[in-house]
């Protein structure tokens, strides 16, 4: 009797939404598998395009995991966790933002069953981050190693590598041209770390074939004054001066205030004027730079002046161009005209101008530390070149990675499939629950192939079944074995060229089996409510202006008593 005459104990504000317990967990899966369910079109050389229209108007049209997920308003908290992954897999790797997300979602979905049978989720997790370790083990072991080979054995393995990433996009017809562009273009830059060495420039119009790598630098012409067609438009090994300062004629600030006693000192306070740019723009041209470019406005003053002294000058110039043009050509961004000495100017072997399309470009190449290259693109409508350029950074940073970390795997779903053959294989060596954790971990994994299969229009269990009956070879002749897309059967993945760098499994595995733990280990959500009165708060604030809180106390400009 006495504990029914216990008062309730409310710890939570009034409108506090919790939810909890198994209902709550398989909620969170079912949102996780919906998310999935977008994008699951998109794996592979025969995915669909997702064509997403936001609330500003602008339309979208891509394949591209990550850039799906960035533009999906997601809401529910748990599914939340599928972005940050796909987010992450994209900085960290560049591409299989589809297949992390796949491969998440998966892993809840072989999960649900159990914790819908009562299964304690913290069981799960622990035979998942087991299982996890082991797939990555095997696919160290299996992938081969591109070190030691000559550049030119080098640069063909890595084009294998960008094809494999473009087959699945919009550009896929035209794989092999932009992925030698794309090697070439990061052989360029290097061993520098810094993706916006490469630059990618848009021009609209003419087709993809039209689209060409610079081995330097190239951007849009800038505004221009008049004077400037006076001016020449091509240089051999001409200095370059790189500026972060205006040559413009600058007038007295409106607010300065100059008292004359006679006016014929009026005419000494322009000529001054006149003399600091005439003194700025002497001093340019007394470096022997051919080509000037700045970062702020170069007038038509200084336009003139230069083309009558048969050098190029171009004025505000962007940021990222003004230090790409420095990194290439060696030269430092000066602040100052004052001092302007040799080792501050930069050279290149040629400079031009040069009509793409509808636009001019300014295109300096042949650049002596060559940290840098420019790839123009071309193609019909916008969208179309805004869906090549993500495509060419999924292929760009593979090639990077694949510099980097010099291994690769067997593509189109072969890698995934031995990897399932090895933990169901393991598996068997497990006593206890935890064999059937193992195993269904494995059999998550079997959805990269059979999506690829989906995707492409092939009967899914047909090509497994083979694919599963070519791996259970003892020998291990059939673990290159992947889904062969334009046959409908099953390939060697790795004659085939077929090739992916190994961290870009690694990683994806990874990160899938972390997001799908972190969905699993949370048994509860509370959702806090809007503060209803946050309004009449505010109102009250409002009004406790200066003497407002007191009334009693002498208010601003009051007469004292």
């Amino acid at each position: 009797m006495a504990s029914m005459m216990q008062p309730q104990i409310i710890l939570l504000k009034e409108g506090t939404d919790t939810s909890q317990g198994k209902a709550q967990l398989v909620s969170n899966i079912n949102a996780c598998t919906a998310v999935a369910d977008v994008v699951r079109t998109t794996l592979g050389p025969r995915g669909m395009d997702k064509l997403i229209h936001d609330a500003n108007g602008s339309v979208t049209i891509s394949n591209d995991g990550a850039t799906i997920m960035k533009l999906l308003d997601i809401v529910h908290p748990a599914a939340k966790i599928l972005v940050d992954i796909a987010k992450s897999q994209d900085s960290e790797v560049g591409d299989g933002t589809t297949t992390v997300v796949l491969l998440a979602a998966e892993f809840l979905r072989e999960a649900k069953p159990f914790i819908e049978d009562g299964v304690h989720p913290q069981n799960l997790i622990r035979s998942y981050r087991t299982a996890c370790n082991l797939a990555i083990d095997k696919v160290k072991s299996l992938a081969t190693s591109i070190e030691g080979k000559s550049l030119e054995e080098k640069k063909s393995l890595l084009s294998k590598c960008a094809q494999t990433t473009l087959n699945s996009k919009l550009i896929g017809g035209e794989k092999e041209f932009f992925a030698t562009m794309v090697v070439n273009a990061v052989i360029a830059i290097g061993t520098d770390d810094r993706l916006n060495m490469i630059g990618i420039k848009k021009v609209p119009g003419g087709n993809m074939r039209d689209s060409f790598l610079v081995d330097g630098v190239a951007f849009k012409k800038t505004f221009s004054y008049a004077g400037f067609e006076q001016q020449p438009k091509k240089f051999l090994n001409p200095k370059i001066l790189l500026l972060n300062i205006e040559l413009e004629l600058k007038s007295e600030k409106e607010n300065a205030e100059i008292r004359l006693s006679d006016p014929s000192q009026y005419q000494s306070i322009v000529d001054a004027e006149w003399n600091i740019i005439y003194e700025k723009l002497d001093k340019c041209v007394q470096s022997g730079a051919k080509v000037v470019l700045s970062r702020l406005a170069i007038g038509d003053l200084a336009t003139q002046y230069f083309a009558d002294r048969d050098i190029f000058c171009a004025g505000r110039v962007a940021e990222e161009d003004l230090q790409r043009v420095a990194a290439a050509s060696g030269g430092t961004v000066q602040t100052t005209v004052n001092n302007v000495i040799d080792e501050v100017l930069g050279t290149c072997e040629v400079f031009e101008e040069k009509q793409v399309g509808n636009e001019r470009f300014n295109i300096f190449s042949g650049c002596p530390s060559g940290r840098t290259a420019t790839i123009v693109l071309r193609g019909g409508a916008d969208q179309f070149i805004e869906e090549a350029e993500r495509s060419l950074h999924d292929a760009i940073m593979i090639v990077r990675r694949a510099l980097k970390n010099s291994t690769v795997v067997a593509g189109g779903g072969a890698i995934d499939m031995e990897i399932s053959r090895y933990l169901r294989q393991h598996a068997r060596s497990i006593l206890g629950k935890s064999q059937l954790f193992i195993n269904s971990y494995a059999k998550a994994l079997e959805i990269i192939p059979r999506q690829l299969c989906d995707n492409a229009g092939f009967d899914a269990t047909d090509v497994l079944n083979k694919l599963r009956q070519k791996h259970a070879h003892a020998s291990g002749e059939g673990a290159p074995y992947g889904v062969d897309i334009n046959t409908g059967g099953i390939a060697d993945s790795f004659a085939n060229f077929v090739w992916e760098p190994a961290v870009v499994k690694i990683n994806a595995i990874n990160a899938a089996t972390e997001a799908a733990c972190l969905v699993l280990s949370v048994d509860e959500t509370v959702k806090n409510p809007k503060s209803e009165s946050a309004q009449g708060d505010a109102a009250a604030m409002g009004g406790r202006g200066r003497g407002g809180a007191f009334r009693g106390g002498r208010g601003r400009g009051m007469r004292r008593r």
